[in-house]
């Protein structure tokens, strides 16, 4: 059918007629015209004959594109095209539009100078367009005659003001009549339809593509899955929707409703989840959407959704599969949570084939995506490997395992990304130790335990603001925690206050009890702070060997390594990013150690706050403050956030 002048069109239409003149017509009241219809099992008209067709060429003064003139060959008009267009025009209505409704200066007031051409296009179609829409509900309908394809067929444009969107393009006008096909059906057949069953051979053919799609999935064949409940959800097909979700939101898509299953309580404790972790991404969606999604629910899937929204606000789901799969899922968030992102992929990915569905209609395991501390191992690819992996009793090829997203090392710091505005960063490796015992080495009081795993960000905003005044021992820095590779765990703050290197107190020693400690602090890129690096390294409480790059000079204290002399770094290496780059390696090299990045960029870690990175007062000294003015925008004179200076 991808060649509109070879589509048939009278088996089509006399299909089309027939379900229509068949449908449940509930409560409406026909016309005479529709009642004639229904009972000659038509909605055409008789056929144009050449010379009618020719007629109306030589009246327009354009020769017809191929699929609407054999259309007019089959019936000379159409009635209810669709739910929303109730005439369309034959030979002696067609038309030129000539923006007979203002539509073209309405959509030119909204095209600028960069607009792609098809934009403009869609705007200038309402002045030399060929009318087609005759009585219809606020519909306009028009093809262009300068949009021609190389099959010499133009472009139908439709639109709608109810819908508030910009008008939908067909390629033809045989794509578009098929679409009003698809539409009628949906209008019908959706699953909120009242009224008796709408059945016949086109549901039924649609709804065996629906449950080949579901195999083709469960065996791994995702886009032929997709491809087909892309299909059927045109149609309306009650479960295309919810199905197609399913792919959809392992691809990344967060806009999934999951309609007709999240409301079934096989699938709700599973769904639910997810799509209530979408939605919290979007504040403008309240509980009025959620509402919607979940219309005709009954009351024990509605109280579920209600505790489960409690909990994925609070960040406490959990998602707990029942059998050796569950128990997988335990391993992987164990390893998540302490930033082995890459092996808690692999671990998942390793027990699909234990995986059990809920039902026929679940294709994969989701509620993963919406547990805070798992879900961030989602990635698109990680999604399309899932999905290609044979699961649900299936048998099929298995994909081959996607790459791991940690490069290792220390060096990926110094890389552009998501993290491109960061100037500066700390940290501190310990060695020996688990990541659930840093609290103990490096916070007092009630910072010495573990919070609930956050993101970076979520770090950050929880964070004092609009404070301009800080007591110098108050540079008590919320770190995120987790394993460094071998033998090593670290503790890391990506956002630290400003570097003063004559109050700075490395906490080294402290953390070293027992073991060996480094602390990192680097602020190469730190613009108007000045570039600085810090290094120390501490064992058993007490520090070995220490230095502080700043202002253009260094710092030594005890015997630095010849590895990580720092000599060898700041000796005209070029730019702040090739010497942090370079530093960043020889300190992986020299300690073994790592930085997980999809972790601490993209996941969520356990946190805890330190104590004071600074010296405390002295006794009987004038209280130090560190206190804080932003500096204004030459151009606006505004405030500008990221020029700050600091008085003693």
């Amino acid at each position: 059918m991808t060649d509109s002048t070879r589509f048939d069109w009278r088996p089509f239409l006399l299909k089309w007629s027939g379900e229509w003149a068949d449908c449940p017509r509930d409560n409406e009241t026909r016309s005479e015209q529709d009642a004639a219809a229904e009972r000659a099992r038509w909605l055409g008209f008789p056929p144009a004959s050449e010379e009618r067709i020719v007629a109306m060429e030589a009246r327009l003064g354009r020769r017809m594109p191929p699929s609407y003139r054999e259309f007019l060959k089959v019936s000379d008009g159409w009635q209810h095209a669709g739910g929303f267009v109730w005439l369309l025009a034959g030979t002696a209505e067609a038309r030129w539009h000539d923006d007979a409704y203002g539509l073209a200066d309405m959509f030119e007031e909204h095209v600028d100078e960069d607009a792609e051409p098809e934009e403009r296009r869609g705007a200038e179609v309402w002045r030399h367009g060929l009318q087609l829409d005759v009585e219809s509900d606020a519909t306009r309908l028009v093809m262009d005659p300068d949009g021609v394809g190389e099959d010499g067929e133009w472009a139908v444009y439709s639109w709608a003001s109810w819908r508030a969107k910009p008008p939908r393009r067909y390629p033809s006008f045989s794509a578009f009549m098929q679409d009003m096909h698809r539409e009628f059906h949906s209008l019908r057949a959706g699953p909120h339809h009242e009224g008796p069953v709408f059945v016949n051979d086109t549901t039924r053919e649609q709804d065996a593509l629906v449950d080949e799609a579901r195999l083709e999935a469960l065996r791994g064949g995702w886009g032929r899955a997709q491809e087909l409940l892309d299909g059927a959800k045109g149609y309306g097909r009650p479960r295309a929707a919810g199905l197609g979700d399913q792919i959809r939101r392992l691809l990344g898509h967060r806009e999934a409703s999951f309609e007709g299953l999240v409301t079934d309580p096989r699938y709700a404790p599973e769904l639910l989840p997810v799509l209530l972790v979408g939605r919290s991404a979007y504040p403008y969606k309240d509980d009025s959407t959620l509402r919607f999604a979940l219309r005709g629910a009954d009351e024990g899937v509605v109280a579920l959704a209600r505790a489960t929204a409690e909990l994925v606000r609070n960040g406490g789901y959990r998602y707990a599969p029942a059998g050796p799969f569950g128990e997988a899922v335990e391993r992987a968030r164990e390893l998540a949570r302490w930033g082995d992102t890459d092996e808690a992929w692999q671990t998942l990915r390793e027990a699909l084939p234990w995986w059990e569905p809920l039902g026929p209609d679940h294709l994969a395991p989701l509620g993963w995506v919406a547990d805070p501390v798992l879900g961030p191992l989602l990635t698109s690819e990680r999604g399309r490997e899932l999905l290609s992996t044979p699961r649900g009793g299936q048998g099929g090829g298995v994909p081959e395992p996607t790459a791991g997203l940690d490069p290792g090392g220390l060096a990926w710091l110094a890389d552009s990304g998501s993290f491109a505005s960061r100037t500066s960063y700390r940290f501190v490796l310990v060695e020996g130790v688990e990541p659930a015992e840093l609290p103990g080495r490096l916070a007092d009081g009630a910072g010495a335990a573990l919070g609930r795993p956050r993101s970076f960000w979520e770090t950050r905003q929880s964070a004092p603001r609009n404070r301009r005044e800080f007591p110098y021992e108050d540079d008590e820095a919320c770190v995120a925690v987790g394993r460094a590779g071998t033998g090593w765990s670290f503790a890391f703050d990506g956002a630290p206050a400003r570097f003063d290197r004559d109050q700075f107190v490395s906490p080294a020693p402290a953390a070293s009890t027992g073991t060996r400690a480094v602390v990192v602090w680097c602020g190469l890129r730190a613009g108007v702070q000045g570039a600085f690096f810090h290094l120390s390294v501490a064992r058993d409480g007490a520090e070995q060997y220490a230095f502080t790059y700043g202002d253009g000079e260094v710092l030594t204290s005890g015997e630095v390594p010849w590895a990580l002399d720092p000599s060898r770094f700041f000796g005209g290496l070029g730019d702040g990013s090739e010497v942090e780059r370079s530093l960043l390696e020889a300190v992986a090299e020299e300690f073994g150690a790592r930085l997980p990045r999809h972790a601490i960029e993209a996941g969520r870690l356990h946190t805890f706050t330190t104590r004071s990175w600074t010296a405390p007062e002295d006794a009987g000294s004038h209280p130090r403050v560190r206190r804080y003015w932003r500096t204004a925008r030459p151009e606006d004179g505004q405030p500008k956030e990221s020029e700050m200076r600091r008085l003693r």
